[in-house]
């Protein structure tokens, strides 16, 4: 029972989009099902708020069910100075939502010392990338393995930096979640482990995949840069680990990085930071854009 379970509750997100399409159907092209009988469209509408009711069911109760495990040592994606937000060490699930495998994810901003980041609520509504520290910082791998997905021909958008900004994200995100997945993480590199969990790292710069599929690849081996796109606010590393390749279907695994500082603290440890902490990683020179 408890596997059957776990099964339906990795394809929650394709039964609400199947749901939500056959209600969105009726709507739109009503008249042109004049002909249907009107029991068939009962029965679809019945069939859709069953799927809606499922949905949310799942969702309260997949976590109850979930398998758990423990945190898994991986490499920091990032060097240098950055800053936590959407943090797994602050809250579970980090982005308030299981789905896309992100369960545990991260995100990353670069605050170098020596370099500011502009404030949210300053500026143009849209500010340019290169206006912040990680447009274009290299990102790493995180584990060694072999590379499954490699995506960048998405576009790096403007940073939505002041509330308006931010409320066209969000009427953004709906359209990019009609897209699937891969239009909400942007570009993206996922590399499978010899254990069987796959590590992904999102919002790369457009162009700046290294690697392919099929490549072998070490853990702390350049892989791409940091970008902007899919929904993203401003340029910043988005990194998590899961138990199956497809965002679709996969569930968050819990992670630490290994041999970072934490604020002012340094010692290293092997940790995430929480949200609104700085953690330090070794060989943070200023990259090129």
């Amino acid at each position: 029972m408890k596997r059957a379970l776990i099964a339906v509750y990795r394809v929650r997100m394709l039964i609400l989009l199947v749901s939500t399409g056959i209600l969105l159907a009726i709507a739109l092209f009503g008249p042109l099902l004049a002909g249907v009988p009107r029991s068939v469209r009962s029965t679809l509408v019945g069939v859709a708020l069953c799927g809606w009711g499922l949905t949310l069911v799942l969702v309260l109760l997949g976590p109850r069910v979930l398998p758990h495990s423990e945190a898994v040592r991986v490499e920091s994606p990032v060097r240098g100075r950055w800053l936590a937000m959407n943090s797994p060490a602050s809250k579970v699930p980090s982005h308030g939502v299981r789905m896309y495998g992100q369960a545990y994810a991260i995100d990353l901003v670069h605050e170098p010392d020596r370099e500011s980041r502009p404030v949210f609520g300053t500026g143009s509504a849209m500010r340019p990338n290169d206006d912040y520290p990680a447009f274009g910082q290299p990102v790493f791998a995180m584990v060694d393995g072999v590379v499954v997905k490699a995506s960048d021909w998405r576009r790096d958008h403007r940073a939505r930096s002041t509330v308006p900004g931010l409320l066209y994200l969000m009427v953004e995100g709906m359209i990019r979640e009609l897209g699937g997945p891969g239009f909400i993480v942007g570009n993206h590199v996922t590399i499978r482990t010899d254990e069987g969990q796959y590590a992904t790292v999102a919002h790369l710069q457009r162009g700046s995949v290294s690697v392919r599929v099929g490549d072998t690849v070490r853990r702390g081996s350049a892989i791409a840069k940091c970008g902007n796109s899919g929904n993203s606010t401003e340029p910043h590393v988005h990194a998590q680990l899961m138990d199956r390749r497809s965002l679709f279907l996969a569930q968050g695994v819990p992670m630490v990085f290994t041999g970072i500082t934490l604020g002012a603290d340094p010692e290293l440890h092997d940790a995430l930071p929480r949200n609104e902490q700085h953690m330090g990683v070794a060989g943070g020179e200023r990259a090129p854009r």
